[in-house]
């Protein structure tokens, strides 16, 4: 989450997931409409409707992931190919999608350069629901990605995996056929593997102090301390960590954030999906403390103190940059010189816009024996995703690197 606007209530946000398993059910055996549907002066969304909705859903999502594979679908034509009449691209989306999947083949060639592929990839797609107004509906999706790591150093760990979710809008012609014109993403970093487009940031924050805050919280928002950036390139010089035997609990710290990554722990209140970044920051806090970080009570908004539970978070337990500044402050942690340098606990933080202010916050749950740290995170919820793949997804964006 980024940087918060002073706000003292809260509420618990709840993750809404559902899936009718009376569409899904036997989707796959749908045939397409033929072209030729009658004229309607109001097209019909009935079951057979909706689960084609959801099956070129999973097939425009599914062409994204293949072109991420090591030789994908090469030669091959895209699955949305396969749709005509009822339920199909429009022209526009259909150019928009080659892009894209022009866009992810390049990103695929830039993971290779970093000495990463995939051998495999799964994704599904759930349909949550579908609101119909006249000839537009818009379907609310959930996509399930499953990426398997190919051997190429021999150390990676199985798989990588995300969930994403997406809002599709469909506009009816006047035979009553559903056309796809347009998809957006309803998380809020948008940060999955194959999301072609960069994320959306928010604006630098501008900290001012409050009418009510304490002299100690004013003196703390002139004297901010920062972070240097973090060298991107291999190798990185030696900087090994003490992973046992010390104040935290490292494995415990990767332990939670890996069970957690999609299950959401129902002890702290959620922030995905209600803007200003999202819950990653919050996601990371909760880890952290998992594996022995304290809490420092007071004032919510003085980013000297620390803490989070079910009904109050400090802006350091829940902010990107407050996040950072209390680490700093504190000596919870040290800045890395470069991203391959962390170990299992330790943190990383990126400025995709490269404005001064930190957009995301991820967690290394695994190192590889040769070096490469892998990052689990929330918005969009993902599970050990390679910094290679990161830096290779947003090679212009700014890194800063902790060692908690």
């Amino acid at each position: 989450m980024k940087s918060r606007k002073l706000s003292r209530k809260r509420r618990r946000a709840t993750i809404l997931t559902a899936a009718s398993a009376s569409v899904v059910a036997g989707v796959a055996l749908l045939p397409n409409w033929s072209a030729g549907a009658s004229t309607t002066a109001t097209p019909e969304v009935d079951a057979k409707t909706k689960a084609t909705f959801q099956r070129l859903a999973d097939a425009v999502f599914t062409d994204r992931t293949n072109a991420l594979v090591d030789k994908g679908r090469k030669g091959k034509q895209p699955l949305t190919n396969g749709f005509s009449g009822r339920v199909a691209l429009s022209s526009d989306s259909a150019r928009t999608e080659g892009k894209a999947l022009d866009r992810l083949g390049d990103r695929r060639d830039r993971l290779a350069k970093h000495g990463e592929k995939y051998s495999a990839a799964d994704t599904t797609v759930t349909l949550n629901r579908t609101r119909v107004n006249g000839r537009r509906a818009v379907v609310a999706v959930t996509e399930t990605t499953t990426l398997t790591y190919k051997k190429v150093r021999g150390d990676e760990p199985k798989t990588t995996g995300f969930q994403a979710n997406h809002e599709l809008t469909f506009r009816a012609d006047q035979r009553g056929n559903w056309r796809l014109t347009g998809i957006r993403e309803t998380g809020d970093d948008q940060l999955a593997v194959n999301q072609p487009a960069p994320p959306t940031v928010d604006p630098a924050p501008t900290p001012t102090p409050t009418p009510t805050a304490s002299a100690s919280t004013t003196a703390a928002t002139n004297t901010m301390p920062s972070s240097p950036r973090a060298a991107i390139t291999q190798p990185a010089p030696a900087a090994p960590k003490n992973l046992t035997g010390g104040e935290y609990d490292y494995k415990a710290m990767a332990a939670y954030a890996e069970k957690h990554w999609r299950d959401y722990n129902p002890d702290y209140p959620s922030f995905d999906g209600r803007g200003a970044g999202g819950d990653c920051t919050n996601f990371v806090s909760q880890s952290l403390k998992a594996g022995g970080w304290k809490h420092v009570p007071g004032y919510v908004y003085d980013y000297t103190r620390w803490f989070g539970n079910a009904d109050i978070q400090s802006h350091s337990f829940i902010g990107v940059n407050e996040w950072s500044w209390f680490g700093l402050n504190s000596q919870r942690v040290t800045s890395l010189a470069n991203v391959y340098q962390m170990d299992v606990g330790d943190v990383l933080q990126v400025d995709f816009d490269r404005d001064g202010s930190k957009d995301h916050t991820m967690i290394v749950t695994y190192r590889s024996p040769q070096g490469v740290p892998y990052l689990t995170y929330h918005s969009t919820n993902t599970y050990r995703r390679s910094v290679a793949s990161i830096i290779a997804s947003y090679p212009n964006a700014a890194y800063y690197a902790y060692r908690t």
